[in-house]
């Protein structure tokens, strides 16, 4: 076998939780600020306010948010008077946008909220998701040549499919909380912004003080709430992200030949995964808009019962194919780099603990 078919079957699932979790680290601080945008745009969408420079909602929001519309009067026309604030100054028209009003209304550093969520998901969800997927490709693999081999071109789409099933029902919540601190501006001065655990306290207690008689069970089933769209939108993309990501990268290894290295290991994977997570984004960011919607829901007995179709149809019927994919750019643009990212870190790693266990 040559070295640029790089063996890692004698590796630990610990050796690759390791290389993992390294990864995600850096992914998670180094995109965080589209996932912000993204986020921002399709909570906009779903009908989250912003107030502006002038302090005040200046658009409408249908009905999903009740108790975040904002008084209508406010913005009649009155004899004499302008209206109080131009829609402008609080409607995010793009990313672009979106990443100038964050940086002038809000500060710099509020492209980076919620980062802790995302170290707090990425470091287990990616420590749990790329081991388990490195080891049901292999027994897989070895499996369909022995037995059925026209079925092992399809291995990476079944293996990233449960891996990715396994690690988003375990770090959910997580998720949750993530989304919830990047969608929601923080206005209280002085006071610093709710964390991983605040938030998810936030999510639970008003369950908790109305629904005194229930089981603990059920009373944190709302931690899960839009669990299938984030099924329905993760499970899509590892499916297609792996069954393109390993063909063009064993593609571009082999074209190496004898003298893969360090170096072209990384090139290799970085330009697999941004391809490959690049149209993975672009696919599944229908579910991806649906999740957020669910995800910031502030009725929390609709959130309960609300399903990943109805939500779809809904988002149809409010923004039409444009709906859907809301924050399709910013999602893309920080999908592809991310996938990169973690992709080719983690089989650096990987290289190189096969590397330094071969010569001892």
């Amino acid at each position: 076998m040559s070295k640029s078919q790089i063996s890692d079957e004698n590796l630990g699932f610990g050796e690759r939780s390791f290389s993992a979790a390294g990864a995600a680290f850096l992914s998670a601080i180094i995109v965080n600020p589209l996932d912000v945008v993204k986020t921002r745009l399709q909570a906009q969408a779903a009908g989250v306010p912003y107030d502006g420079l002038c302090q005040t909602a200046c658009f409408n929001t249908n009905a999903m948010l009740p108790d975040m519309k904002y008084d209508s009067l406010l913005n009649h026309a009155v004899v004499g008077k302008q209206p109080r604030c131009s829609p402008d100054c609080s409607r995010y028209k793009g990313t672009l946008d979106v990443l100038y009003k964050v940086v002038s209304q809000e500060g710099f550093t509020k492209l980076w909220r919620g980062t802790n969520a995302s170290l707090a998901l990425a470091i287990p969800s990616v420590g749990i998701y790329m081991p388990l997927y490195d080891i049901f490709r292999n027994h897989m693999e070895v499996l369909t040549r022995q037995d059925f081999p026209n079925l092992t071109p399809y291995v990476p789409l079944v293996a990233g499919s449960l891996a990715r099933s396994i690690a988003c029902v375990t770090c959910y919540p997580i998720e949750l909380a993530r989304t919830r601190m990047q969608a929601f501006k923080h206005s209280q001065a002085g006071v610093k912004p709710p964390g991983v655990w605040n938030t998810l306290n936030g999510v639970v207690s008003p369950m908790q003080n109305a629904n005194n008689h229930q089981s603990l069970v059920q009373r944190y089933r709302i931690l899960w709430t839009g669990l299938g769209a984030q099924l329905a939108r993760d499970v899509p993309f590892s499916a297609i992200c792996w069954s393109s990501l390993e063909p063009l990268r064993r593609r571009i290894l082999s074209r190496i030949g004898d003298e893969a290295s360090v170096s072209s290991v990384l090139g290799a994977n970085f330009c697999a995964g941004v391809v490959a997570g690049s149209l993975a984004a672009a696919a599944t960011c229908p579910f991806d808009v649906a999740r957020t919607r669910r995800q910031i829901e502030k009725d929390r007995m609709r959130a309960l019962t609300m399903t990943t179709r109805q939500t779809l149809i809904e988002i149809w019927r409010d923004g039409g194919l444009k709906g859907l994919f809301t924050g399709l750019g910013p999602r893309v643009s920080r999908a592809g780099p991310s996938v990169g990212i973690v992709v080719s870190f983690y089989e650096v790693v990987k290289y190189s603990l096969q590397y330094r266990k071969s010569k001892v």
